[in-house]
C-alpha cells in the first residue's frame, strides 16, 4: 500500500516556526499543503490506486479531496478513523461527524461517532495497538496493494518506523517486507 502524509496544515506552519502549539483545531490545509496534495496526486498518478483510506482530520480530507482529482480512475474513499493522528496536540481535536458530513457530503461517514476523537492526549502505546490492529486488518485484504492511506505524522512513524515530510509518501508492504522508498 501507499502511505501519504497529509499536505502542510496551519499546525504545521505555525509549528514548525515557533516549536509552539497554536492551539487551532482540527486545522486545514495551507495554501503550500494544497499544492503538496496536488503534487502528491500527481506523483501517484498511474499508481494503480482503487482504494483510499482517509483519516477523519480536515488536513487529511481536503489532502484527499485535492488528489483525487488527479487520478485517473475512479475510486473507493473509505473514511478510516484508525488512521487518525496520535492525540497530542490541540489540532489533535477533531470536528464532529456532523460538521464533516456538511463539509464532505459526498464522503459516508455512517460509521463513525458524533465525537470520534479521543478525550486528551492518546498514550503512545495505545496508538501502537491501533497501528498493529490496522496493519493486521489491511494485510488480510487482497487488495492492499492498490490501496492508498491518507493519514499523519506519528501513525506513519508507528506503522513503518519511518518519519516522513507532509506530503510526501512511501510504499509499505502490511505482511512483512516493510517500508520502502515511493
Amino acid at each position: 500500500m501507499i502511505l501519504l502524509r497529509h499536505g502542510e496544515s496551519h499546525f504545521n506552519l505555525h509549528f514548525n516556526k515557533t516549536r509552539i502549539d497554536p492551539g487551532i483545531v482540527d486545522p486545514g490545509l495551507t495554501d503550500e499543503g494544497r499544492r503538496q496534495a496536488a503534487a502528491a496526486g500527481r506523483a501517484l498518478a498511474g499508481a494503480g490506486i482503487r482504494r483510499v483510506l482517509v483519516s477523519p482530520y480536515r488536513r487529511t480530507l481536503e489532502t484527499a479531496a485535492e488528489l483525487l482529482q488527479t487520478l485517473e480512475s475512479e475510486v473507493e474513499v473509505v473514511v478510516e478513523p484508525l488512521v487518525r493522528e496520535r492525540a497530542f496536540f490541540v489540532c489533535d481535536v477533531g470536528s464532529p461527524r456532523s460538521a464533516l458530513e456538511q463539509g464532505w457530503p459526498h464522503l459516508d461517514f455512517g460509521g463513525l461517532p458524533e465525537r470520534w476523537w479521543p478525550d486528551g492526549e492518546e498514550p503512545e502505546s495505545e496508538m501502537l495497538l491501533r497501528c498493529r490492529s490496522f496493519r493486521e486488518r489491511i494485510a488480510a485484504r487482497e487488495d492492499w496493494r492498490e490501496t492508498l492511506v491518507v493519514s499523519h505524522w506519528a501513525f506513519i512513524r508507528g506503522l513503518t518506523g519511518e518519519a516522513i515530510a507532509n506530503g510526501t509518501h512511501l510504499r509499505f508492504d502490511p505482511a512483512g517486507s516493510g517500508a520502502s522508498s515511493a
